[in-house]
């Protein structure tokens, strides 16, 4: 851990607020190493050093680890056990990283944002069916569902393992700007699918249900927390902003952010690409002024 304020981090382990810790050191009732520490702004790192607050240790809470990784197509979304010569997720992770865990899988062909973390009181609420949490995906299909079925989409379908709760669908003329693509079908049509439930395989099956398979399914976004610029392949540490977003969502259920909201729109300037190409593709309905057609970018 590197250098922080040391009342900053005595308030992070719980002693008092920020400012009645300012207060402690004035008074010089904080020891670093056994020596007494007046001086505000001082930083230490508390990974190694001892930090006393009248002569009894402060114990600094656990420090969870909070990533988002971007899956690449042919990928095992899952950590350890028996994987044969096939590729995982672990595999793209720092080799001394302490062992995390993914938030919900994606197939081997499907691709995108996978969260890893060792907080396991987040991932149980970010994953339980009865949380609800949004989660959004991109799916490329061969032609333009009819509204039928669409609407058959949306009120839920019968599949052996039962009825699918409701979902929102909707054809999207573009896909965020930011967003990579591993090597695959491109042709076609793409659906905007945000689910609140996570039956195996479950938009797989509920396109092909539909008369319309997915040639190939894009995870953008759980929750509030987008993949935003990260490339196929690579994994970053979530912000401070990233992992309170998560926090405040599961933490106030009634509150969930509109499925329109979870798209990180500070990072989608326009114009946005086109991508309905081929003998499938429409154009724009909306008038104005011809948006820019840019090329798909693929690692």
């Amino acid at each position: 851990m590197s250098e922080e304020r040391l009342q900053k981090i005595i308030a992070a382990a719980g002693v008092a607020s920020r400012r009645a810790c300012e207060q402690l050191i004035v008074d010089g009732r904080v020891q670093v190493n056994g020596h007494t520490v007046t001086e505000l702004g001082t930083k230490v790192d508390p990974d190694v050093v001892q930090i006393s607050v009248d002569g009894k240790p402060v114990i600094m809470p656990k420090r969870h680890l909070y990533l988002k990784l971007h899956k690449p197509r042919g990928v095992i979304s899952d950590i350890g056990g028996e994987q044969g010569e096939r590729q995982t997720v672990a595999d793209l992770l720092p080799p001394d990283l302490r062992r995390v865990f993914p938030v919900g899988r994606l197939d081997l062909h499907s691709e995108g944002l996978v969260l890893l973390t060792d907080d396991g009181e987040l991932a149980h609420k970010l994953t339980h069916p009865r949380f609800q949490h949004p989660k959004t995906y991109y799916v490329l299909v061969a032609q333009r569902p009819t509204q039928e079925a669409l609407a058959q989409f949306r009120t839920g379908i019968d599949l052996p393992e039962g009825r699918t709760a409701p979902a929102q669908i909707h054809v999207v003329e573009h896909l965020p700007p930011d967003l990579f693509l591993s090597k695959g079908p491109n042709e076609g049509i793409w659906l905007e699918v945000v689910l609140r439930e996570g039956k195996k395989r479950q938009i797989r099956h509920m396109t092909a249900a539909i008369g319309y398979p997915a040639l190939r399914l894009v995870r953008w976004s759980i929750g509030p927390l987008t993949l935003s610029r990260l490339k196929l392949g690579q994994n970053e540490h979530l912000t401070r902003s990233e992992v309170s977003a998560l926090r405040e969502m599961v933490a106030t259920p009634s509150n969930r952010p509109a499925p329109s909201e979870t798209i990180d729109k500070r990072r989608m300037p326009s114009p946005q690409r086109r991508l309905t190409t081929g003998k499938n593709a429409t154009e724009p309905k909306s008038a104005g002024r011809p948006q820019r057609k840019q090329r798909v970018r693929h690692d």
